[in-house]
C-alpha cells in the first residue's frame, strides 16, 4: 500500500557547474538502519549510506571540515544537483559562519537558526528518509557528533521547454502545454485557478520508482464521494514502478475490458482547469506531461478546446460536422458492404452499374476487399507514426497514393472501396481524443462482419449491442452517456450544441455540488438594456 505523504521536491534553480567530488571507497557498514539512525559518528552513518548505494558511479560524497574541526559530507546525485548551489549556498555559507561557528554552537546555528542560505530545507532524524531524499534529487548535509541531517532542494537537471500541444492545437486559445516536470505543470495550472480552494494532494506511487502523483480538485465544486472513491483506488495500486500516466488509467478505471476509455488525458492546462471547475478530478504524474481527468463521458471525449474559443454558432456547426463523421469512421466500410452484398436495390441504377462494373475483375468478396484496404490503411498509420517525422507525412501520403491506385489496376480492389475507406480513414482523425477514434477503428472490423453476414439487419445489431454497452458503462458512477441516457435537459446546452456562455448557468448536474456556475445577468449588454428601458 503506498503512503500519504508530499515528495520532498521542492524547487528548481540554475544550471549545474562542473563536477567537483570526491567519492569515497565503499566501507564496511551496520546492516540495518535502525542501527546507526541514532548515531552521531558520521563514519557510522555514511558508511551505511555507502552501503545502501554501493555500485552507483554517480552519487557524490563530497567531504570537508568546518573552522571548528568538524568533519562534514554532502551526499547527492551527479547531474540532478546544481553544482553552483553547493558550492555557493552552502559549502561557502558555511565558510562565510566561520566567525559565528567559533562563538556560537554549529547545531544551533544551522538545526535552529538555519544559517544557510537555502530556504528549501529539512531537518530529519531517519537515515531512510534521507537516502529517499537523496533519490528524490536531494542534498543530504551530515555533520559528525549530531544525529539530524539536514536536506536541501537544489535539484537542477535537464527539462523539455513549454510549448504548443502536439496533439491537441487550436487557432484561438493558448499555446502552453504540460511537460514532463510535475512542478512545472502544478504551477501553469495555478496560473489559471487563483483560488486557495484548489488543493493538490501528493502520494508516492512504485515500489522500485517512488514516482510522485498529485491529485487535484477544487473544494466545494468536487464530491468529496468522488475524491474518497479515487483514493481508495489508488490505495489498491502495488506495483513496481509508474512510468506514465497510462499506468494509473488500467488500474483505476470501471471496466478495464471496454473498449471505450473512461478517463480522459489532456496536455493542456486549460482544458485540465475547464474540468476541474466542472467538479472533476486531475491526476498529475511526474515524468509524463499527459494529466488524467476523471470522470468522463462519452460526449466530453467528443468535444475539442477549439470549441470553446470559437463563437458558439460555428463551434456547433463544426460539432454536429465532427458527430456526423464519427458515424461515418465506424459504419461507412460497413454500409458499403451490407448496400452492395444484401440491399443493391438501394442504390441508383446508373451507380449501381458503375460500382458493378469496378468490381467486374476484382476477385474477392467485399468483405474481404474492405479487410484487405483497412489493414493496409492502418498500417501506413502506424508506420507513419514510427518513422521519423521528417520523412513520415510524405511516406504515408506516397505510400497511400501508390498502393491504392496499385491495388485498383491490379484488380485486388474496387476504386469505390478505395473511396470509402480513404473517407473512413479520414473520419477517424476527426475525432479529438486518440484512445476514442482507436475505439471505433477496433469497433469496425466486428460491425463489418456483421455487415457481411446479415447486411443492415446485422448493423442495427452490432449498433443496438455497443448501445447497451455504452449506457450501462459508468465512469466513476457517472453514466457514460451523460446527460443523454439517463437525460438531464439542463445538460443538453454543451453536448449536441454548444450555447453561448452567457446561457450555461449551471455545472454538469451530476458531477458536482456547486451546481452554479455564473448569475443571470453574465451578458453585459442585455444588462444594461434592461436597465436603459
Amino acid at each position: 500500500m503506498p503512503q500519504w505523504r508530499r515528495p520532498h521536491r521542492s524547487a528548481r534553480h540554475g544550471a549545474s557547474a562542473s563536477d567537483q567530488a570526491d567519492s569515497q571507497s565503499k566501507s564496511t557498514a551496520p546492516a540495518t538502519a535502525t542501527e546507526t539512525s541514532s548515531s552521531k559518528s558520521l563514519e557510522d552513518r555514511l558508511g551505511w549510506f555507502q552501503q545502501q548505494l554501493h555500485n552507483c558511479s554517480d552519487i557524490i560524497y563530497r567531504q570537508f571540515v568546518l573552522s571548528t574541526g568538524q568533519s562534514c559530507t554532502l551526499i547527492y546525485i551527479r547531474g540532478m544537483i546544481s553544482q553552483d548551489s553547493v558550492q555557493n549556498f552552502i559549502i561557502r555559507s558555511l565558510q562565510v559562519e566561520a566567525e559565528e561557528l567559533k562563538r556560537r554552537d554549529i547545531y544551533q546555528l544551522l538545526f535552529e537558526d538555519k544559517g544557510l542560505s537555502v530556504s528549501q530545507n529539512k531537518i530529519i532524524n531517519d537515515l531512510n528518509d534521507g537516502l529517499h531524499a537523496v533519490l528524490d534529487a536531494g542534498v543530504l548535509l551530515l555533520i559528525d557528533g549530531d544525529e539530524r541531517m539536514m536536506t536541501f532542494s537544489i535539484s537542477s537537471y535537464p527539462t523539455r521547454s513549454i510549448d504548443e500541444a502536439p496533439n491537441e492545437s487550436v487557432i484561438r486559445g493558448p499555446r502552453e502545454a504540460f511537460i514532463e516536470d510535475l512542478e512545472i505543470n502544478l504551477t501553469l495550472l495555478r496560473r489559471r485557478i487563483k483560488n486557495k480552494h484548489l488543493k493538490t494532494e501528493a502520494i508516492i506511487l512504485g515500489v522500485e520508482t517512488k514516482t510522485d502523483i498529485v491529485l487535484t480538485y477544487i473544494e466545494g465544486i468536487c464530491k468529496p464521494e468522488l475524491i474518497k472513491e479515487i483514493k481508495r483506488r489508488l490505495s489498491y495500486i502495488e506495483i513496481d514502478g509508474v512510468l506514465g500516466s497510462s499506468y494509473i488509467e488500467e488500474a483505476i478505471e470501471d471496466n478495464p475490458y471496454s473498449p471505450f476509455p473512461q478517463v480522459q488525458y489532456s496536455e493542456r492546462p486549460d482544458v485540465v482547469a475547464a474540468g476541474l471547475l466542472e467538479g472533476r478530478f486531475a491526476i498529475f504524474v511526474d515524468g509524463t506531461p499527459m494529466t488524467l481527468i476523471i470522470p468522463v463521458t462519452l460526449p466530453m471525449l467528443l468535444q475539442s478546446a477549439e470549441d470553446y474559443y470559437q463563437r458558439f454558432v460555428a463551434a456547433t456547426w463544426i460539432r454536429w460536422i465532427r458527430y456526423f463523421f464519427v458515424f461515418n469512421s465506424l459504419l461507412l466500410p460497413s454500409l458499403y458492404i451490407a448496400i452492395t452484398t444484401f440491399h443493391p436495390e438501394m442504390i441508383p441504377a446508373q451507380f449501381l452499374r458503375t460500382i458493378a462494373a469496378s468490381r467486374e475483375i476484382v476477385p474477392f468478396p467485399a468483405l474481404l476487399e474492405a479487410f484487405i484496404m483497412e489493414l493496409a490503411f492502418e498500417a501506413l498509420r502506424e508506420a507513419s507514426v514510427r518513422i521519423p517525422k521528417s520523412i513520415g507525412q510524405a511516406v504515408s501520403i506516397i505510400g497511400a497514393l501508390i498502393i491504392g491506385t496499385a491495388a485498383v489496376e491490379a484488380g485486388i480492389v474496387s476504386a469505390a472501396m478505395v473511396i470509402i475507406v480513404s473517407l473512413t480513414g479520414i473520419a477517424s482523425f476527426i475525432i479529438p481524443h486518440f484512445d476514442l477514434g482507436l475505439s471505433f477503428r477496433l469497433l469496425r472490423f466486428p460491425i463489418m462482419f456483421l455487415a457481411s453476414m446479415f447486411g443492415l439487419y446485422g448493423i442495427a445489431c452490432g449498433l443496438i449491442i455497443i448501445y447497451i454497452h455504452l449506457i450501462n458503462l459508468e465512469s466513476f458512477g457517472i453514466p457514460y452517456m451523460s446527460p443523454v441516457a439517463p437525460l438531464v435537459t439542463t445538460d443538453l446546452n454543451d453536448t449536441l450544441v454548444r450555447a453561448p456562455w452567457y446561457s450555461m448557468i449551471k455545472r454538469p448536474k451530476q458531477l458536482t455540488r456547486k451546481s452554479t456556475r455564473q448569475n443571470n445577468n453574465s451578458r453585459g449588454w442585455a444588462k444594461v438594456k434592461g436597465d436603459e428601458s
